[in-house]
């Protein structure tokens, strides 16, 4: 059972160059998180006007919600040049040494997925981040030693899917942290709307209204649906996508006025088909569907969750009255008078 790649809210690596294209380059082209829009105008304001670098900057939230975006768009304000790299891409604490020593001042050095970080890597980093200086070790055995090195000013900017996984000492030292929330309808239509703009084709109000509606509140998505409707606008030979089109291509790709892929409805026909509904654990649903646990709790879950489509409680996932009526099932009259099941 695998998720089409169009609901992956990952990105693809063919996804790259197009992404590129899409991508804002200045704050006031970003379109939505309006309040993190306006606090972080106002702190590259500040750090503007002092000539010093951003404040290191801790972006967190699920995939495909603008994290990258946003440290392109800080370097770009603060006129800096913008290093990219990732937790796994550096290794040993020679790597780092090499990036931070390299830096020009006030760069920005945007490290995705700091949350897998390795520990040796996090201890090179937290002196340079707090007094720009870098210690690293010369020699082995008896004739090994210290040397400190001073490192420019300069800002981190961290990405991470999964907050809860960074060290206590390496998110204090983020001076500033900011949550990124899936993104309403509106937000995500002006996305389409502007895409569609860039690719160069044109899109009706209630085509994008469609394709808003399915995002599943996520940007990156949003993009990508956009893509493939334009393909089968371009095959039926039509010159703009309406509501007509999105709808067929949309119901071909089985995604439906919910954003639910058939992975989805599986979850949630198996908990209600096979468990009465929950509560069901983890593993034996993981079991019944034949999917990855952890798959099912950090990509299929949150979704369901937001869309209030299941519950967690504590003895195990259980779903809800609108499940049942989003699959056009009867609500059981058990299953609705179970507080247990509802209202937990």
């Amino acid at each position: 059972m695998n998720r089409t790649d169009e609901l992956t809210p990952e990105r693809l690596p063919e996804e790259q160059p197009v992404e590129l294209s899409l991508r804002p380059k200045r704050l006031s082209e970003f379109i939505g998180q309006e309040k993190t829009k306006q606090n972080l105008a106002v702190f590259l304001q500040a750090a503007q006007q002092r000539g010093e670098p951003l404040d290191h900057l801790l972006l967190y939230g699920p995939p495909g919600l603008g994290k990258t975006t946003i440290a392109h768009i800080v370097a770009a304000e603060m006129g800096a040049p913008i290093h990219v790299t990732s937790g796994p891409a550096i290794e040993r604490p020679g790597d780092l040494v090499g990036i931070l020593t390299n830096l020009d001042r006030c760069a920005v050095l945007f490290i995705d997925e700091i949350h897998r970080l390795s520990r040796p890597v996090e201890e090179i980093l937290y002196p340079a981040m707090e007094d720009g200086k870098v210690d690293i070790l010369i020699g082995k055995g008896p004739a090994a030693r210290s040397i400190r090195l001073d490192v420019p000013q300069f800002t981190v900017v961290g990405a991470t899917t999964r907050q809860g996984l960074l060290t206590g000492p390496l998110r204090d030292r983020f001076g500033i942290v900011i949550n990124f929330q899936y993104y309403g309808a509106d937000a995500l239509y002006q996305i389409i709307e502007r895409s569609a703009g860039i690719l160069g084709y044109r899109i009706e109000e209630d085509g994008a209204t469609e394709i808003a509606r399915r995002a599943r509140g996520t940007p990156r998505i949003a993009n990508r649906l956009l893509r493939r409707v334009r393909d089968f606008a371009q095959v039926d030979g039509l010159d703009r996508i309406t509501r007509a089109i999105a709808d067929k291509a949309l119901d071909a790709l089985e995604v439906d006025h919910l954003g639910l892929d058939r992975v989805d409805r599986t979850l949630l026909k198996t908990m209600i088909e096979k468990y009465g509904g929950g509560p069901v654990g983890l593993d034996t649903l993981a079991a019944s569907t034949g999917e990855d646990a952890g798959t099912i709790e950090d990509v299929y879950e949150p979704y369901l969750l937001q869309q209030g489509l299941i519950q967690r409680t504590s003895r195990g996932r259980c779903v809800t009255a609108a499940a049942y009526h989003h699959l056009g099932l009867a609500v059981p009259k058990t299953a609705a008078q179970n507080p247990t099941l509802f209202n937990e």
